[in-house]
């Protein structure tokens, strides 16, 4: 056999599949593997919305602290939270209510819900809380409130 070396053809080599037991014993570990991951994976959504609940009270709180450094005093429950976006009406007066506000705008809930504002509060001067998940006051688990007397 003469000629060009760079055109011969190679020697076919079997080509090789899965068995149908090797294609179950993979589907089967996968199985074993979801069941055992999914339902950890699924519970860290609402694990998130509950943390990020928590630091928007926290910034909340932060925010009426500062209020009450400018003008002496926490906006009534009346006033509420938009006090901290615009300046409020009614008593107390707010003399220096800072141009801006303190937040830029008020955040909701991770579950698209206001948060809940009493001055004065059951724990303090104020309260702030999110409703939980369920949106109903009270509540266990993920439906728990999330408030001032439980950051």
């Amino acid at each position: 056999m003469t000629g060009n070396p760079s055109t011969r053809v190679a020697p076919a080599t079997p080509v090789r599949g899965f068995t149908l037991i090797e294609v179950l014993v993979v589907v089967v570990i996968l199985g074993i593997l979801a069941a055992v991951v999914v339902p950890r994976i699924m519970d860290q959504p609402d694990k998130a919305a509950v943390v990020r609940a928590r630091q928007d009270v926290q910034a909340i709180v932060t925010a009426l602290n500062l209020y009450k450094l400018d003008n002496f005093t926490y906006p009534s429950t009346q006033q509420g939270l938009e006090a901290l976006v615009q300046r409020p009406t009614g008593t107390p007066a707010a003399p220096n209510w800072k141009e801006g506000g303190y937040l830029p705008r008020l955040p909701v809930d991770p579950w698209g819900q206001p948060y809940q504002y009493m001055a004065p509060g059951r724990s303090g001067d104020f309260d702030v809380w999110s409703l939980g998940k369920d949106g109903q006051p009270g509540g266990e688990g993920y439906g728990a409130d999330i408030g001032t007397w439980n950051l």
